[in-house]
């Protein structure tokens, strides 16, 4: 394990293990953490990069043994794309290498309309936040159709085993999904 990748995962654990720590609390200083993670690209393994012509790649980096938080690296092949989802549990994505578009969007909960919200574009060293409680939808693109984009995860759970929700732009209807990893066989 490089230095700076443990360096931040002890950060993280030492986080998250925190007595009576709040959500608030690990996504401001959890950002910090992987802001300066991400702020080097000289610690992930060649292994953790490998882009599928086809779909994007969720490769596990670390699950805490308690299950308090998971990371992982997202590998974009040029011009791939996640369908409109959720997460259920906080979240921090910080850029590594390349770039990402991310779309959020509002759903009424009675309707299960969708209406878009401001896109950002995520740039290596940038860390967005994502939670139920600060807005958990979205839709999330490799910026660039001739270069691969990698981003650094880090998730309130084993996001691999977590059931969450997939969305119809249209309607909002909501399909259940679990992610697993592209190193991992899916585990309920």
């Amino acid at each position: 394990m490089h230095p700076r990748f443990k360096r931040f995962i002890q950060g993280m654990n030492e986080l998250t293990a925190r007595p009576a720590v709040g959500e608030a609390d690990i996504l401001r200083d959890g950002r910090t953490l992987l802001g300066e993670l991400v702020a080097q690209d000289d610690w992930l393994a060649a292994e953790y990069t490998q882009p599928h012509p086809q779909f994007y790649q969720q490769y596990l980096l670390y699950c805490c043994p308690q299950e308090r938080f998971s990371v992982v690296s997202f590998v974009w092949g040029p011009g791939q794309k996640t369908p409109i989802h959720d997460h259920t549990v906080w979240g921090l994505i910080g850029m590594l290498r390349g770039a990402e578009r991310s779309r959020p969007f509002d759903r009424d909960p009675q309707t299960g309309q969708m209406t878009e919200e401001e896109t950002q574009t995520l740039e290596p060293g940038v860390v967005e936040v994502v939670s139920p409680t600060v807005g958990d939808i979205h839709e999330v693109s490799n910026v660039y159709d001739d270069q691969v984009s990698i981003s650094i995860h880090v998730y309130g759970a084993d996001i691999g085993k977590v059931r969450r929700h997939v969305f119809d732009a249209q309607t909002g209807q909501a399909k259940e999904f679990v992610s697993g990893y592209a190193n991992r066989p899916v585990q309920v």
